[in-house]
């Protein structure tokens, strides 16, 4: 073993100059490419294979970043996703990531790096002065301290909070990178790619099943990658090797590094991030940063091995200490000397084992120090062989050092205490499975007490588990239980399994012993002994809870944030509830654990929001008339996702207001088209349609015949208005239902939330068929001519043929399938035509040149706005979520012979109240007074107070037909205040108009242009 001479000892060498952490020789690093990256501004060099935390180590940079509350000197403790310290901001400018966990961060030349949490620098932290306030900030402090005064929430506590939340900086600027979405389905979903997810994977390849394998890594094999492991006499990477070119060979096998399963869900669907372009310096062109990728499968093998876990001891965050896994993996994988002088510290032979590749690698070891009292004779021997001491039954009980451990004290079974200088810690209270996946469907975890960890309890359906995430240990148990689960799936997929000659290996018995803390009295526990590193929990903070009555798990994890942080306590989970187990006279099993959701690992909103951004966010919707419209000069406005004409301009309109009075009239006086395909059309069809209908609408529809169609009112279930439109009965099980534009997609859902939830015994499927129909509203006195001029000969329109509230099915323009459908929200004798999608600018040309004799011109939604007002027919303004059926007129239709959704609530006094403000029409009495919509009502002469306000104005045009501005609106006790005269006062416009109440259908009241 290589020794030191006392100036090599510490980080420094005598010249003051970082010392390299870079070891002469191995790892699975290439270092024939080397790479340069800054943190801090400091150069450092790398290599293909590192990762940000390996470089920083092996650049002799220990210190990188400052605890939350406290700001204390943290390091590196893991070296993996785990990582609760080494939390860094990543690239400059709008590509500037904050907390990102420098253990998984993959190298690339030009990455660069700073630290976070910190003023003015790291070395130097003028927040650290906060740590001599730590008395004052124990758990719970900011729900006593900023109650009181109250005056002081606004101007001092806020602020101050807001300023210290948060840990990096957000990029100012938009991010430029792209982000994606992808579905993939298979048979065996594999999570993890270690020795356990490898045998598993393998084998259901060779079944012939579908197979993702998925790793979060950047390098498969898991711990194989870390442990000096000999599979069948050779290093454990070459089997690693050759079962990867196995299972990437076979047509049905795909493999996605960089790729965390995050999230379960029902019917076998998971949610997984996959880093595509994060070790890029920027991503290729039309590349994604990163996909969130959503997996259908049969089964899912969940191989996600286990996390270490630190033990609680004073000063045990201190850059320096480190988990022993986290050791061996610098060493073996990276080839990086974590420390000059180390002490390992354990309750596993594995862990302690630690001790002999930091011997190989040229480190001092000073002590073995084994918490459990019975001896490891193998620990014992490889300590006698290496020169190290070895303690069985002794504990480290504190670290020293400022921002660097310098030395731990030891005590021992004895009680003996002694101080040894080191500047590594390498330690280990156990393993705790990742079991994050195994739970996110209320599966509860199962403490085993051999074990001293969770194991996985009920698993969701179709989940296999393999592996250490079992609670099982040692590379060859790992094989065997990858390869049975693996077959287990296959066959649950009705397969035939292979079988897969399993590699020979020695596994070590490793016996845990229960090691969670080795403070001196948990009834004071003093120092600075943390739980949760990333938000500052100290052992004292749950001492303090369980003093306060803290004592359910969900109650302590919220009072003093344990597992709160971006790590979601991974590292200080199992540590926290064995003391609160400890604390209250308690078995950890009695005492339980906090419930996992998901997602496993933090995942970047932009992944979240995938393309779906920029223009991509609301994504235009084009009608199939849209080119036409654009052809015959419509200006385009935007409709829920649609854009919509608006009007369509012709030279001889001076204004946009004459373009709109000019198509208004033209559907009074002779016949106008517009397209109404925006409408929400869903295709509802089964045995049970019709019950189905009378159940989601507050109306009959069992008696409607086929070739009919019925106005229909949809409640929610707290009895308000939610969407009205028609419904036409297609076939004796075959129905047809529009709903408005804007609630297109609402109804939708609605509809599948009452078929799967709450009737799920009905017979009844249906679909959106929105986009497959284009359809054409055809209106005023003349249209009956124009659509017999497209109607393939040999139908009748006549109006006994087809009466109002009629539906056939016909051709149209020379055998084009159609529906025509005899309604109207215009208020005149009008129809819709139906036809497919492709052809709606055909349809539109046959009308114009059909409808050329009368003058027919197409309309857009301005005119149909003011169509509408002039009948009185309820929309959008009116249907707000705030209204019920008799605030609309429609108390009639609400049955009194069935049940329905909404019916019981509807039907509460307050909803049905008289006095509730109910649609009426208004009229100024000055003509060329506009009328507002927003505006409230009050009495004629009223002061315009709040107490005064009566209703309000839904919806306002200028009527070309009334020679006025008119409006719908409710109004207090409306139904019987026709005639009276009101304030209409709009603050915003600065505008008073008086206006007489009347009712709201301002043309045709009797319907005759309807039936005509």
């Amino acid at each position: 073993m290589n020794r030191h001479s006392a100036s090599d000892r510490s980080p420094r060498a005598a010249s003051g100059r970082k010392l390299s952490g870079r070891l002469p020789s191995g790892g699975l690093i290439d270092r024939g490419r080397p790479l340069q990256f800054r943190f801090d501004g400091q150069v450092g060099t790398a290599f293909p294979g590192d990762t940000l935390a390996s470089a920083l180590l092996a650049n002799g940079i220990r210190l990188v970043g400052r605890s939350f509350k406290y700001h204390r000197p943290r390091g590196i403790l893991t070296a993996g996703s785990e990582e609760p310290n080494a939390l860094v901001e990543l690239r400059e400018g709008a590509r500037r990531e904050p907390n990102t966990r420098a253990t998984i961060v993959e190298m690339f030349d030009g990455l660069v790096a700073r630290s976070q949490n910190r003023f003015p620098s790291l070395a130097f932290d003028l927040m650290a002065a906060s740590a001599l306030a730590a008395p004052l900030l124990s758990a719970g402090f900011y729900y006593k301290t900023f109650m009181f005064p109250v005056a002081f929430w606004e101007k001092l506590y806020e602020p101050l909070i807001r300023r210290a939340a948060g840990l990096g900086r957000a990029a100012a600027d938009a991010d430029p990178d792209r982000y994606d979405k992808v579905s993939l389905f298979c048979d065996i979903l594999v999570v993890g790619a270690g020795p356990a997810g490898l045998a598993a994977a393998l084998t259901a390849a060779r079944s012939g099943a579908r197979v993702i394998l998925c790793d979060e890594d950047f390098r498969p094999g898991g711990r194989l990658l870390s442990d000096r492991v000999e599979l069948d006499d050779h290093p454990a990477m070459t089997w690693v090797d050759q079962a990867l070119r196995e299972f990437e060979s076979c047509d049905k096998a795909t493999l996605l590094l960089r790729t965390c399963v995050n999230s379960a869900y029902d019917g076998g669907v998971y949610a997984a991030l996959q880093r595509v372009a994060d070790h890029l310096p920027v991503p290729g062109t039309n590349q994604p940063r990163q996909r969130l990728v959503r997996i259908t499968a049969t089964c899912c093998v969940l191989a996600s091995g286990a996390v270490e876990r630190p033990v609680i001891l004073e000063g045990n965050d201190r850059p320096g200490v480190m988990l022993a896994g986290a050791v061996r993996s610098y060493l073996n994988r990276f080839a990086v000397a974590p420390g000059r002088e180390a002490v390992v510290f354990g309750n596993t032979d594995s862990a302690l084992a630690t001790a002999d590749d930091l011997a190989r690698a040229g480190i001092r070891v000073h002590a073995i120090i084994d918490s459990r009292h019975e001896e490891s004779l193998q620990i014992r021997a490889l300590g006698e062989r290496l020169g190290i001491p070895y303690s069985a039954g002794a504990r480290v009980t504190r670290t020293h050092g400022t921002t660097s451990l310098t030395g731990v004290t030891i005590a021992d079974r004895a009680g003996e205490t002694r101080r040894i200088r080191c500047d590594l810690l390498a330690l280990s209270g156990g393993w705790s499975p990742a079991l994050g996946l195994a739970t996110h469907q209320n599966g509860r975890p199962v403490w085993d007490e051999t074990l001293c960890a969770f194991i996985p309890g009920d698993l969701p359906p179709g989940m296999f588990v393999a592996g250490s995430v079992t609670g099982l240990s040692g590379t060859g148990a790992a094989l065997a239980s990858g390869h049975a689960v693996g077959a287990a799936a296959v066959a649950t997929c009705g397969l035939t399994p292979a079988t897969l000659d399993m590699p020979v290996t020695q596994d070590l018995p490793d016996r845990p012993g229960a090691l969670w803390h080795t403070l001196e009295d948990l009834e004071a526990p003093s120092g600075a002994a943390f739980v949760d590193f990333q938000n500052d929990v100290m052992a004292k903070d749950i001492r303090g809870a369980t003093r306060e009555g803290y004592v359910s798990v969900e109650h302590l994890k919220r009072y003093t944030t344990l597992g709160m942080a971006t790590d979601q306590g991974k590292t200080s989970n199992v540590n926290g509830l064995a003391l609160l187990a400890a604390m209250t006279g308690r078995s950890i099993a009695e005492t339980g654990t906090t419930t996992t959701r998901p997602p496993v690992q933090p995942i970047a909103i932009g992944a979240l929001a995938g393309p779906h951004r920029g223009r991509h966010f609301r994504p235009e919707r084009l009608t199939p008339t849209h080119d036409w419209a654009r052809a015959h000069g419509a200006h385009f406005t935007t409709a829920g996702l649609w854009m919509r004409a608006q009007w369509f301009a012709r030279p001889s309109d001076p204004t946009w207001q004459e373009t709109v009075n000019r198509e208004v009239m033209t559907v009074r006086r002779a016949v106008g088209f517009c397209d109404v395909t925006t409408l929400g059309k869903i295709d509802i069809q089964g045995p049970d349609a019709t019950r189905f209908l009378e159940r989601i609408y507050c109306n009959n529809f069992a008696r409607l015949a086929v070739g009919r169609v019925r106005y229909g009112l949809m409640l929610r279930e707290d009895g308000f208005a939610f969407d009205d439109g028609t419904t036409a009965r297609l076939g004796e099980t075959h129905y047809l239902m529009t709903t408005t534009t804007a609630n297109a997609a609402k109804i939708m859902e609605h509809l599948e939330y009452c078929r799967q939830w709450l009737f799920p015994e009905d017979d009844v499927q249906m679909i959106s068929v929105t986009d497959e129909w284009a359809q054409i509203a055809l209106a005023g006195p003349k249209s009956r001519e124009v659509l017999a001029a497209i109607v393939d000969p040999g139908f009748d329109v006549g109006n006994a043929a087809l009466p109002f509230m009629a539906t056939v099915e016909t051709t149209v323009c020379g055998s084009i399938p159609a529906r025509l459908f005899r309604i109207s929200f215009s208020g005149e004798l009008a129809y819709e035509i139906a036809v497919p999608a492709r052809h709606g600018a055909v349809l539109a040309d046959a009308l114009m040149r059909a409808g050329a004799p009368f003058s027919i011109a197409p309309y857009g939604t301005e005119a149909l706005g003011v169509l509408r007002i002039e009948k009185g027919h309820p929309a959008g303004s009116e249907l707000n979520g705030q209204t019920t059926a008799h605030d609309l007129g429609f108390g009639k239709l609400l049955s009194r012979k069935k049940d329905y959704i909404g019916a019981r609530m509807a039907q509460r006094p307050a909803l049905t109240d008289p006095g509730r403000q109910t649609l009426v029409g208004l009229m100024p009495l000055a003509p060329d007074a506009v009328l507002g919509a927003g505006a409230h009502l009050l009495p004629d002469h009223a002061a315009a107070t709040a107490a005064n306000d009566q209703g309000w104005v839904s919806s306002s045009a200028w009527s070309p037909t009334c020679g006025s501005w008119i409006g719908l609106g409710f109004l207090a006790d409306g139904a019987h205040r026709h005639r009276e005269i009101v304030a209409v006062h709009d603050p915003v416009r600065g505008n008073i108009v008086r206006a007489r109440v009347c009712p709201p259908v301002f043309v045709d009241p009797d319907g005759g242009r309807l039936h005509a």
